[in-house]
């Protein structure tokens, strides 16, 4: 691709630029006051998604719910825990990779079929979903959200497999991309991860009872104790007989596929993700970025606060002291992760404040997690030189994202990426940097354990598993109802 003019790649690149989040999944059995502890499960979630949250309880006969757009602390209010009992439940945090953002597709998602109640909650994106729902949909199903993950649901309900002794596994393996998923029923909980291992999905253990997370930090949260991580491709019912291990898909020929933003960017610092500290690997990141691209300056200032371990790490190799320059501003509540361009645009200027002081006459390393779209780099160099930087050199803590992805990222399309097409001098014109240094694929392998089970797909354009099915995030809107009314009910109860 020829270079741009500067003015039309930056309107180009102005969609925002952090990668945005997918979702989180949370789940109890035989906890007392199970409608709390998910409650602080999710909150310890919260960074996973931010647009929509719900719960669904079960008392051992009926299934009560309540979700609603917002952060957890706006959706779960007041005496939400009376409308609640029960000791077994699940639990999501949304931000919306398939399906618009509104309130008909929060999660989880309860359906009733012919042998009682079942309720969902997903994390991740079905890459055949398109396919799935054209079948559904020609034998007279009637979808009521623009979600992927509304599909389990069907598959469920279909006479193909209702009756069938292996109808959950049967149904988990026609699925085709990533997918964490818990499985609310009356009397027990199912867990499933994929077969290719993409999403993280954690098994703990909570007095008598077991817990089910995204992430381990959410265990930690409500005083759990890890056990292990539930395998790819394996299916784990908890019932009053404790832990079944169950298996439905095999390790695929390709192997596995771990996505490897969630080390760089996505998971808490605080979690184990796919058997490693998340915190050691962001400092180990930021010691060979370093290595790999020395450079002569006086400051190493963190964009906070995905980037602030990696800039330690960088610190420590380099010797360079490590500053905060810019504040974040922690009370901007859901603006975090927005959904849409405009949205972003507009948040962009108030999660961080510069402090003029610390960076007036030095030369910066400005550390990040990522470049993705181009426009917030842009943005914290140009407050960096107006707070009086001599000169900023931006380092990246990944290699640089030119590849599409198809598996809870959402940035599908890559003409959305900066880096897609051009060189990193062009990437370094574009946004007004000194200088600029991507960590090395080499570099991110060799912190990783394991480093042949991560999909590196978003930064050399192979992926896991087949994406010949892929939708963009609006697909299944076109598909559906324009304007699907909305069924939302704060509370509700769904008898078995």
């Amino acid at each position: 691709m020829s270079m741009l003019s500067s003015e039309n790649e930056r309107d180009e690149c102005a969609s925002g630029d952090d990668p945005r989040e997918h979702c989180g999944v949370f789940a109890v059995y035989g906890v007392e006051n199970a409608a709390t502890t998910i409650y602080n499960g999710l909150f310890a979630l919260q960074h996973r998604g931010q647009e929509g949250a719900g719960m669904v309880v079960s008392d051992g006969k009926v299934l009560h719910f309540c979700k609603g757009m917002g952060l957890v602390s706006e959706v779960f209010t007041g005496d939400f825990t009376d409308h609640l009992p029960g000791k077994i439940g699940i639990g999501h945090v949304r931000y919306s990779t398939t399906g618009a953002s509104r309130s008909a597709n929060v999660q989880p998602f309860l359906a009733e079929c012919r042998d009682g109640m079942w309720a969902i909650a997903h994390n991740g994106n079905i890459v055949n979903a398109i396919e799935l729902r054209d079948r559904y949909q020609k034998q007279g199903a009637i979808f009521q959200t623009t979600t992927d993950s509304e599909l389990f649901l069907h598959q469920l309900a279909d006479p193909a497999f209702f009756g069938a002794r292996d109808r959950i596994r049967k149904a988990l393996v026609e699925l085709r991309g990533s997918f964490a998923f818990v499985i609310a029923r009356p009397h027990c909980i199912y867990a499933a991860r994929d077969p290719w291992g993409i999403r993280p999905l954690s098994l703990g253990k909570l007095g008598k009872g077991y817990v089910v997370s995204s992430e381990t930090c959410a265990l930690k949260q409500i005083g759990a104790e890890f056990l292990r991580d539930v395998n790819p491709g394996e299916l784990v019912k908890l019932d009053e007989n404790g832990v079944k291990s169950l298996r439905f898909g095999d390790v695929p020929v390709s192997g596995y596929g771990q996505c490897v933003f969630e080390h760089i960017y996505f998971a808490r610092p605080d979690s184990h993700v796919f058997g490693q500290s998340v915190y050691a690997v962001r400092t180990a990141i930021g010691k060979r970025l370093a290595q790999e691209h020395p450079v002569a300056a006086d400051l190493v200032v963190p964009i906070p606060d995905s980037g602030v371990l990696a800039a330690l790490g960088f610190s420590r190799a380099s010797g360079i002291p490590f500053e905060m320059g810019f504040i974040r501003n922690h009370y901007i509540g859901r603006t975090f992760i927005m959904p849409t361009q405009r949205s972003r645009k507009s948040s962009a200027d108030l999660k961080l404040a510069i402090v003029p002081e610390v960076v007036s006459g030095k030369r910066v390393v400005l550390v990040d997690d990522s470049i993705i779209r181009g426009t917030t780099i842009q943005k914290r160099i140009d407050m960096l030189r107006r707070a009086g930087a001599k000169e900023v050199h931006v380092r990246v803590s990944c290699p640089p994202t030119r590849h599409p992805c198809y598996f809870g990222i959402d940035f599908p399309e890559a003409g959305e990426l900066v880096a897609t097409g051009r060189s990193v001098d062009q990437v370094c014109r574009l946004c007004g940097a000194d200088s600029v240094g991507y960590l090395s694929i080499e570099g991110l392998r060799s912190v990783l354990k394991s480093p042949e089970h991560f999909c590196y797909g978003c930064f050399e354009g192979r992926y896991p598993c087949s994406t010949d099915h892929v939708v963009n995030k609006h697909a299944l809107e076109q598909n559906g109802p324009e304007n699907l009314e909305d069924r939302h009910h704060r509370y509700g109860v769904m008898m078995q």
